[in-house]
């Protein structure tokens, strides 16, 4: 099974809230989608200045130092969880709670050049892992956050995640 074959993910892969990310993904090959949407990135978040990095829209967000750093961490996360489930391992994983996650981060310390080089590296150790995925660990499951996940739906639920904030960015803060 390639790639490319294994389909898009069910609505019984993953809690119905992760389908905000895995409907931002077009296609069915998400390795591709992870290769394009690393080099469509790192153009977009290079535009950014250190100065703007540290903007927020509103006192109570993040800056967008903040919002990258917080996109390496769950990523890191959730292709973990692809890691563990993958590899047969049936232990539930606990929560990650993103807020605890981001104020042990104090990412504005942290240079914006800094950030996207981490986001980088970070999606050059994701690739792979599901670009050397056995044709069986696509549809092995586990439980994270007493949630029932694929690790097809952690594939495309990371690359909907980045969309997601790529948009917020976007959107709210440039």
């Amino acid at each position: 099974m390639s790639v490319a074959s294994i389909g898009r993910p069910q609505s019984t892969e993953a809690a119905p809230h992760y389908f905000t990310y895995i409907d931002q993904v077009a296609g069915d090959d998400v390795v591709a989608i992870l290769e394009s949407q690393l080099k469509e990135s790192l153009r977009f978040l290079s535009g950014i200045s250190e100065e703007k990095s540290l903007y927020r829209y509103a006192p109570d967000k993040w800056s967008i130092r903040q919002l990258l750093n917080h996109v390496a961490d769950t990523e890191r996360a959730f292709a973990f969880r692809a890691l563990w489930f993958a590899r047969g391992f049936d232990s539930a994983l606990p929560s990650y709670d993103q807020t605890i996650a981001a104020s042990g981060a104090e990412a504005d310390r942290v240079s914006w050049a800094a950030h996207i080089e981490e986001f980088r590296c970070v999606r050059l150790s994701t690739i792979p892992l599901f670009r050397n995925m056995p044709p069986d660990g696509w549809l092995k499951s586990g439980i994270a956050s007493e949630k029932r996940f694929t690790v097809r739906a952690l594939a495309y639920i990371i690359a909907g995640h980045v969309a997601h904030h790529m948009s917020v960015i976007r959107e709210r803060y440039l």
